[in-house]
């Protein structure tokens, strides 16, 4: 697939360019290549030298991130980020980033992939960023038990980051938004969910969730977004016919 033709394609899927004025992240092609045709791609959470080395050892054309190099303002090309764009280049290699259009996407984003891996149904949009509902909110279809949720969201191995066990011991409704998205929690409580489910663990909610008895899951940033990157590779395989590999560098974060 040509480059081009390969912008266009991920642009319309994610609606990358309708997001672009809430979005701090520059989406889009942000590192180009010599390369015109795109045969492989290697998907990654995070835009670092680790995942770049990784990327270029497999014999990418393209990497495709999460979390980019750009975050709209001016970076001096010094220091770590420097050693970053000289693998780059010197490797070829193009870098792709997504931020929010993949934290929302209703197919293949990381609040949906995270639904899915709980087997929730009746989804809805939820969880509010800047006038945009980013998550989603499901239902169990028969209840479920914290560590039972837990164990599904930590399956090979995972890790959460924290669990505040203050809500009903049956689980039946979750409200999800993956990141750095614990000041969200407000709207799983003005919805009266049972469960709410973020990455980062913070501080400063912990006695608001205590107070209004809600259970909440700190899955971790790394946890709760990698599967948005993890779902896009699947789809451009099976659909598109490109190589596909997913780059698993976790944080423990």
């Amino acid at each position: 697939m040509q480059i081009d033709e390969l912008e266009r394609l991920l642009r319309n899927w994610l609606n990358i360019d309708e997001l672009a004025s809430i979005d701090s992240a520059l989406n889009g092609l942000q590192v180009a290549s010599s390369r015109t045709e795109i045969k492989r791609i290697a998907l990654a959470v995070d835009a670092s030298l680790i995942s770049f080395q990784r990327a270029a050892a497999w014999g990418a054309d393209l990497l495709f991130v999460h979390h980019g190099l750009f975050w709209g303002k001016a970076l001096l090309i010094t220091g770590g980020h420097y050693r970053r764009i000289r693998q780059l280049l010197e490797s070829d290699l193009a870098l792709y980033a997504v931020h929010l259009p993949l934290d929302m996407h209703p197919e293949f984003g990381n609040n949906a992939g995270i639904a899915r891996l709980l087997g929730l149904e009746d989804l809805e949009p939820f969880g509010s960023y800047k006038g945009l509902k980013i998550g989603f909110s499901g239902y169990f279809k028969e209840g479920k038990t914290l560590d039972e949720v837990v164990a599904r969201l930590c399956s090979e191995g995972r890790n959460t980051l924290g669990i505040l066990p203050f809500g009903v011991e049956e689980i039946k409704s979750v409200g999800i938004v993956s990141g750095g998205a614990a000041a969200e929690v407000s709207d799983a409580i003005d919805e009266g969910l049972d469960l709410y489910i973020t990455g980062d663990a913070s501080h400063t909610v912990y006695h608001h969730c205590l107070e209004s008895k809600i259970n909440v899951i700190f899955g971790g940033h790394y946890l709760t977004e990698e599967w948005g990157v993890r779902l896009l590779g699947e789809k451009l395989k099976k659909e598109i016919g490109l190589e596909t590999t997913f780059l698993n560098i976790p944080t423990g974060l």
